[in-house]
């Protein structure tokens, strides 16, 4: 693939029919660690699951960040 001038890239057609990725598609690219991936919504979205799949239903990590706060908090006052 080449870069264009404006930065676009032209995916090759025999890789958009393996990933069935059709005109019109948003991809979101991300940079890992210095490679460039292209993922569409629904694999980001199975990436994150699966990143967070060991965390337990019910389990609120926002409500878990927060009271850890409140906690150093209270010992920022303590001093």
């Amino acid at each position: 693939m080449v870069v264009g001038r404006q930065g676009r890239i032209v995916i090759p057609a025999e890789i958009r029919r393996e990933l069935a990725i059709e005109p019109g598609d948003k991809l979101i690219a991300l940079n890992d660690d210095g490679e460039l991936h292209l993922l569409t919504h629904a694999q980001l979205v199975k990436r994150l699951q699966d990143l967070f799949a060991h965390i337990p239903k019910g389990v609120s990590l926002a409500d878990e960040l927060i009271s850890e706060r409140r906690e150093e908090a209270r010992h920022e006052d303590d001093v």
